[in-house]
């Protein structure tokens, strides 16, 4: 059987955008009912800006550019192999509706693991004059794919990983003080595909989940992530997504559908919350999870 490999100087290479995306009211609306947001600042088209978006709202507009870059940079077989195995956000500030953002993406680091090679793509989104909305660092897994070439090391202080802003970067503490349960259904998958506009077939077609080898349909990363940002800005922020300036974590686990998740909040600081997330039988789904805000 033939190795599977990734080339880091072609990865390097390889940037996609700037892309101009419409941010609508109709899209941050269906984003949040997707994750089943009851409160009405999400739907108000009323107010000047129209409705909040979630703080999560952000993977909508960056995954046409992931795609893009997927298929710009990995054969299929490769690809089939990735898993999302961390996300890093930064708002700088709130996409609001009705205004033209630009989106780009770019390779910045490339690591060799154990497992095999870790690639984080950063994408980064402006305004019209160029001033940063969204930075997200997104980092993937390809296990049993071996890297060809050097690796490409994002602490270098050109390629520095963006951080929250507003609080220390101290390890994670979920010693939980507090904890909710989430019953995620059978069927949100699919609505969160529509909603968020993100469509990848393991997550809708059961047929295509278990030729890739899982158990059955799973549902997004970002949907686990976005569920568990909710409790945390309920909980702490008073509801209000427009306090987080970001998120960072680690997907440990998948969320077979239907599901019970248990979202666990830790110890907080000045400008930070520390949580995590459980299956039913006590296994992390969502690790050193952390929000920042101001």
């Amino acid at each position: 059987m033939a190795t599977l490999t990734l080339d880091s100087g072609r990865l390097a290479s390889i940037k996609i955008g700037p892309t101009a995306v419409t941010i609508d009211a109709r899209w941050l609306m269906a984003y949040a009912a997707a994750l089943g947001e009851t409160d009405p600042r999400y739907y108000d088209t009323t107010v000047p800006g129209g409705p909040i978006g979630h703080p999560l709202f952000p993977v909508c507009y960056e995954w046409p550019l992931a795609l893009a870059l997927r298929q710009r940079a990995f054969d299929e077989a490769v690809a089939r192999r990735g898993v999302h195995a961390s996300h890093s956000l930064v708002v700088h500030r709130p996409p609001q509706s009705g205004e033209v953002l630009r989106a780009s993406a770019a390779v910045i680091a490339v690591q060799r693991l154990r497992a095999g090679t870790l690639v984080i793509v950063r994408f980064s989104t402006t305004d019209r004059s160029g001033v940063a909305v969204t930075t997200t660092d997104h980092g993937s897994i390809y296990r049993g794919v071996d890297l060809d070439g050097d690796e490409i090391d994002a602490t270098t202080p050109l390629l520095a990983a963006p951080r929250s802003v507003g609080a220390d970067r101290a390890p994670a503490d979920t010693r939980a003080t507090w904890e909710v349960g989430v019953d995620v259904p059978m069927q949100m998958a699919h609505v969160y595909t529509e909603c968020a506009r993100i469509y990848n077939p393991i997550h809708t077609d059961a047929a295509v989940a278990l030729a890739a080898g899982l158990p059955g349909i799973i549902l997004h990363g970002t949907a686990t992530l976005a569920l568990a940002v909710s409790r945390v800005v309920v909980r702490h922020l008073a509801g209000d997504p427009t306090h987080v300036r970001g998120v960072d974590v680690r997907f440990k686990g998948m969320v077979p559908l239907p599901f019970r998740l248990t979202v666990r909040g830790g110890a907080t600081r000045p400008g930070a919350i520390d949580f995590e997330a459980v299956s039913p039988d006590g296994i992390a789904v969502l690790a050193d999870g952390r929000v920042t805000y101001a």
